[in-house]
């Protein structure tokens, strides 16, 4: 055999066997996010649970280390799992949480617009008003509480009352009871916390944290349909407060 042909055929054969070892790799990761789904599904594994070792984990289902440390690492990726330096890898405990980058991913490739963005804000927001006024618990009420104090407080820091305006919605979300809801609310306002798309320039702080404030009291007051109509008004004039520095402002919302 010509020495050129036996170097194509052995480095055929090498690339060939790195990508069938690459699809077994992937192969046997899926397999231990399955295993770890499946635990979860029958009960033997919760919020705050602790997986076994790596070593153990290998043994149980047949696969290298490797493999499980690769799925491991998907299941982080996913906001499953979670590690404590010395103490090992537990299923995240706490409110449920959405993954933030597949979505940001999406708001890049089809172009998101601040519309659209306050558009679904305002078909999750309004609801979930409505469902607090109904079911918020006493603690639920004082944590929406100390986001309004916050906002109060932080008037001359437009930054920080952000973070708190933001805190407050997520606490809105909590308090509808339903943890689908709160999970995309969480995960929509902390993209918009981290992209910079909502900003408070122009806005006035006073006004708006009153705002806030007339939406808390509807619920504190287990008042769903005023919970609902003041957020949404309060999102109606907080999307046109974003838009008005464009070149084709709409025009304001009737005042109250």
């Amino acid at each position: 055999m010509p020495v050129e042909c036996y170097s194509s055929c052995i480095l055929r054969k090498r690339a060939t066997k790195g990508r069938t070892n690459g699809h077994d790799d992937d192969a046997a990761a899926a397999q231990v996010v399955g295993h770890v789904r499946r635990e979860i599904e029958a009960g033997r594994l919760g919020p705050g649970a602790r997986l076994p070792p790596e070593r153990e984990l290998a043994l149980q289902m047949g696969v290298s280390r490797p493999s499980v440390r690769s799925g491991l690492r998907t299941l982080h990726a996913m906001g499953i799992i979670t590690s404590r330096r010395g103490a090992g890898t537990f299923i995240v405990d706490g409110p449920p949480h959405l993954g933030k980058a597949p979505l940001e991913f999406l708001a890049a490739l089809h172009g998101f617009t601040l519309d659209q963005m306050y558009e679904a804000r305002r078909m999750l927001e309004v609801g979930s008003a409505g469902l607090a006024a109904e079911r918020a618990s006493g603690e639920q009420l004082a944590a929406m509480a100390d986001e309004i104090t916050g906002m109060f407080a932080s008037i001359a820091d437009a930054t920080t009352f952000l973070r708190h305006d933001l805190g407050f919605h997520r606490a809105v979300a909590a308090g509808s009871g339903n943890p689908i809801v709160g999970t995309i609310i969480g995960t929509l306002t902390e993209i918009i916390w981290e992209s910079g798309r909502i900003t408070l320039m122009g806005l006035n702080l006073r006004e708006s944290a009153e705002t806030h404030r007339r939406i808390y009291e509807a619920i504190r007051a287990r008042s769903p349909e005023r919970a609902r109509r003041e957020m949404s008004e309060h999102l109606e004039q907080a999307r046109w407060e974003q838009q008005k520095g464009k070149s084709d402002p709409k025009p304001a919302p009737a005042p109250r």
